[in-house]
């Protein structure tokens, strides 16, 4: 199917311009209730014909109604030669069916075939920005916010509201927009100070269907109250955390909730003052109740002053420490906000043990679309892949994460990604790892190959030349593995800007994330004979990685001690699959390139340029990655390369 690829533009993303040429002309048509889902799918019809057609051309139509039959947010389409209807359980569900028509459109599906049904496997789909006010992101490798400058907001609403329509797209429904870690300035958006500009900004975001979330400080009844304290069980705090509340959604009535980072990384929080986690959150939580809203409560809490030379004290382990005693003693609209593994966004770890232990308390899965350990959008890396895994990794062995969906997980969250850069994620193909996200927190189900391809083709359009970039896409993942950290062990990055090599960047320092490397062994023993971490699973699941011989390989440093001449089960020693690994994920990259190269034809010009350009600082990290770690580890061990090569 031919597409116009002279229309390409890395702003629009994967709602491309002029990707069906040969569509028909539409007449679209709908309730008045319906006008905004009515107007998207009118200008959505016009991006992929890439012409604005005049009124009384139609030579086939679409539908939209209301069907409150449908699931909470879901939809149905029932295409036709004539008419396509698209049916909506609510506002939000006819919406998301326009755009999931659009989609099939624009990966060059036919409108008279159509026959698709669907609805969110989570009521709450979320993205947090790490923002700041001043105009900087925390872990933010896109530009500047698409908020704030100068301490104050700042932004272009037409930009918001495309940003929104991309969001939306895939199914987004709520987002933070502030920083976690709250700075005296952001701790304001609660204050009559900016909550009208608060309101000017969920206006944008609330026709797309997307309810917005504001970080808050704990301590704020001492900041901004000016209250001696901020003990959750003091009558005069839970005072000012209900007259908070009433002022926030007095402006903004649909705000979806706060999200709280608390006693964590020097934060204050309910522990510094001898309680609980749940007095904490349960106190903001009974103030937001009578309107509706969420607390988000992150389990992001552990010893951030470890001495190194305490080998007791394991920070994968703080997590369940802090929260599992408290199971089912949190107010029912509170989500605790957990990690995906218990460590942090490490390329490879294993799920939190929280996930399929905590059976009478609301979860959130939490993900990072911004890839702060995982290439900074400078390296390629399919995120995809990784939360796959994720769903896929059992928490008993009868039940499955996916399994959790919609009963303890009744949120999915992840770290957003997107700045005020010209194509949104500062690397074109790190666009992708935003669309699965959405894709993903909608249908868990959905693999990583079906995503991919459904980027690609609505990025590019549909030509089976590109296949080859679904491979390099899914590829990506474990060719960063490879020159990476070896065998989930984590953590070998420069400290502060977390890219790039520093094998013991973080060795000697406050943070828990070590890999004890010494001149005989590598690796944290995590089993019953060490830190017991494998006890906070479920008894197969922790039987399973507590052995060499059952623990899946690539997480075998992270819950293994293990000397380097150890037979992995390829036949290598430890030491020797390090070797390899570095090498071979140096030449993978130049593969990369040398496939990017042969799909120029297919590309616009200007995307191939892009990633190539990426490409080519990727390489230049994948060989310092392999002579930075095989160095190091030559030097420790003087344990030589089987194959002879130069280990500088």
């Amino acid at each position: 199917m031919k597409t116009n690829r002279d229309e390409y533009t890395a702003y629009n993303m994967w709602l491309q311009r002029g990707r069906r040429p040969d569509l028909p002309h539409f007449d679209v048509e709908g309730p008045d209730t319906c006008y905004f889902a009515l107007r998207e799918c009118l200008e959505g019809l016009e991006r992929l014909n890439g012409t604005c057609k005049p009124a009384g051309s139609a030579n086939a139509g679409v539908k939209l109604n209301i069907d409150k039959t449908l699931p909470p947010e879901g939809y149905r389409i029932d295409g036709g030669t004539q008419v396509v209807t698209i049916n909506g359980a609510d506002t939000n569900g006819l919406l998301y069916g326009v755009f999931a028509f659009l989609s099939e459109l624009g990966r060059g599906g036919s409108y008279n075939q159509l026959s698709l049904s669907s609805a969110p496997a989570v009521s709450r789909r979320v993205i947090n920005h790490w923002d700041n006010m001043t105009g900087a992101v925390e872990r933010g490798y896109s530009g500047k916010s698409l908020f704030y400058r100068d301490n104050a907001f700042s932004y272009n609403p037409e930009r918001i509201k495309d940003y929104a329509r991309f969001l939306a797209s895939v199914g987004i429904n709520q987002l933070s927009i502030n920083n976690v870690n709250v700075t005296a300035v952001s701790a304001r958006l609660i204050t009559e100070d900016l909550l009208p500009e608060v309101s000017k900004l969920a206006a944008i975001f609330r026709p797309y269907g997307i309810r917005l979330i504001i970080s808050i400080d704990f301590e704020s009844p001492k900041s901004l109250g000016r209250l001696e304290t901020a003990d959750p069980l003091d009558p005069s705090v839970e005072r000012y955390w209900r007259e908070a509340a009433e002022l926030v959604y007095r402006h903004v009535p649909d705000l979806a909730g706060f999200l709280v980072k608390a006693d964590s990384e020097f934060r204050g929080g309910p522990a510094s003052i001898g309680r609980t986690q749940a007095d904490g959150a349960n106190v903001i939580a009974r103030a937001l109740a009578p309107f509706g809203g969420t607390v988000y409560w992150r389990c992001f809490v552990y010893n951030c002053t470890q001495d190194w030379r305490d080998t007791v004290t394991d920070r994968p382990k703080a997590a369940f420490e802090n929260f599992y005693p408290l199971d089912g003693k949190f107010e029912d609209n509170v989500i605790l906000q957990i990690k995906n593994g218990p460590s942090d966004f490490q390329v490879h770890e294993p799920n939190s043990p929280l996930f399929g232990r905590m059976n009478h308390t609301a979860q959130a899965s939490e993900f990072q679309v911004t890839q702060e350990y995982t290439g900074q959008q400078i390296d390629l890396y399919g995120l995809a892949v990784q939360w796959q895994e994720f769903f896929d990794a059992p928490v008993s062995k009868d039940r499955i994460t996916r399994e959790l969906v919609g009963k303890e997980i009744t949120a999915i969250t992840a770290v957003g990604s997107a700045g005020d850069d010209e194509n949104w994620t500062g690397g074109l193909l790190a666009q992708a790892n935003l669309y699965a996200f959405g894709r993903l927190a909608w249908d868990p189900s959905l693999s990583a190959r079906q995503l991919t391809e459904e980027w690609i083709g609505l990025t590019f359009g549909p030509d089976e030349a590109l296949n080859p970039l679904t491979e390099m896409i899914l590829a990506s993942r474990g060719v960063y593995e490879k020159y990476n950290a070896p065998l989930g062990i984590g953590w070998m990055v420069n400290p502060g800007n977390h890219y790039g090599p520093s094998v013991d960047g973080y060795e000697y320092m406050k943070w828990g994330t070590y890999h004890r490397a010494d001149t005989v062994a590598i690796g944290v023993d995590r089993t019953d004979k060490g830190t017991n971490l494998t006890a906070q699973y479920d008894p197969w699941v922790g039987a399973v990685y507590n052995s060499k011989e059952t623990c899946p390989e690539g997480l075998l440093l992270f819950f293994h001690r293990l000397p380097y001449d150890y037979r992995l089960r390829s036949g290598k020693t430890l030491i020797q699959h390090i070797y390899d690994t570095h090498f071979e994920g140096a030449e993978d990259v130049e593969g990369f390139i040398e496939t990017w190269d042969t799909l120029r034809p297919s590309l616009p010009e200007a995307a191939y340029q892009s990633v190539r350009n990426r490409l080519t600082l990727q390489l230049a990290n994948a060989r310092e990655w392999r002579d930075v770690v095989n160095t190091y580890f030559y030097r420790k061990t003087g344990i030589k390369d089987e194959k002879g090569r130069l280990i500088h």
